[in-house]
C-alpha cells in the first residue's frame, strides 16, 4: 500500500462578523443565478473558462479518483452536430417517452424540443463521467463514489461561470450518448451534463419562479 503524504492545510479564519457577511454576500450573489435559454453570440475569454474548469477540479471526489472529463466545444460546426443530434432526441421525447406529468411539469419553463441556444452559446462544457480509470498499460482503476462525485464538480463550475459574470443553462436531454460520438470519448466515459456558457442576450428573459424557503429544504436538530 503506497504511503500517504500530508501537507499544510491552507486554511484562513474569519472574525464571526465577517465570515457571516461573506455567507451573506455569496448566498445574494448565487441568488441571483437563473438557468438562461436566450443567448449572445459574443465570444467569451477562454482563460475564463478554462479557469472555471480549474475551479470545478477542486471539487472533492472518492478517493480523489476525479472522475470526469470536460470537453470544452466552441467550434460552430460541432455546436451544429450537436444542436442537430439533441433536438432529434428531444423531438422524440416530447412526441413519445415523456409522460404526460413531466410535461405539465415542464410547461411552466416553456420548454420544447427546439434547442437553439446549443449553436447560438459560445460555449459548450459537455461534462463525461468516467466509469473507470484507464491506465498508461491498458488496465483498468475502479472509481468511487462516481455520480456524487461528478456532480459536485458540475455545481461548482455553474457557481464559477456565474461567479465569472456569465450565464449558462445545464442541459440533459434524456438520451445523450450522440454527445460521445460526437466528442470522441472513450468507452469508459459517458455523458452527465451538457453546460452552455455565455453572456445573455440583450431583452433576455427567465421564468418567473422561485425556490423554496430555508424551513422547507433544511431541518436544524
Amino acid at each position: 500500500m503506497a504511503e500517504s503524504q500530508f501537507v499544510s492545510l491552507d486554511y484562513r479564519e474569519y472574525p464571526a462578523e465577517e465570515m457571516q457577511q461573506r455567507a451573506a454576500v455569496f448566498y445574494a450573489d448565487m441568488q441571483r443565478r437563473r438557468s438562461v435559454r436566450q443567448f449572445s453570440d459574443r465570444p467569451v475569454p477562454a482563460g475564463v473558462i478554462e479557469d472555471c474548469v480549474r475551479a470545478a477540479a477542486t471539487a472533492p471526489s472518492g478517493a480523489n479518483k476525479q472522475p470526469y472529463h470536460f470537453v470544452v466545444v466552441a467550434d460552430p460546426a460541432v455546436k451544429r452536430r450537436i444542436r442537430a443530434a439533441a433536438e432529434a432526441e428531444e423531438r422524440a421525447f416530447y412526441q413519445r417517452r415523456a409522460s404526460q406529468e413531466w410535461l405539465n411539469d415542464l410547461a411552466p419553463l416553456g420548454t420544447d424540443a427546439r434547442k437553439p441556444f446549443l449553436e447560438v452559446a459560445p460555449c459548450l462544457i459537455a461534462i463525461f463521467i468516467q466509469r473507470y480509470g484507464l491506465l498508461p498499460d491498458g488496465t483498468t482503476a475502479k472509481h468511487y463514489y462516481v455520480q456524487e462525485s461528478v456532480g459536485i464538480a458540475a455545481g461548482v463550475l455553474i457557481a464559477a461561470t456565474h461567479h465569472a459574470g456569465l450565464v449558462s443553462l445545464p442541459y440533459t436531454p434524456s438520451r445523450m450518448g450522440f454527445l460521445s460520438e460526437i466528442l470522441g470519448r472513450p468507452k469508459n466515459e459517458r455523458p452527465f451534463l451538457l453546460l452552455a456558457v455565455g453572456y445573455p442576450a440583450e431583452g433576455a428573459t427567465v421564468p418567473n419562479i422561485c425556490k423554496k424557503s430555508l424551513e422547507e429544504i433544511a431541518t436544524f436538530v
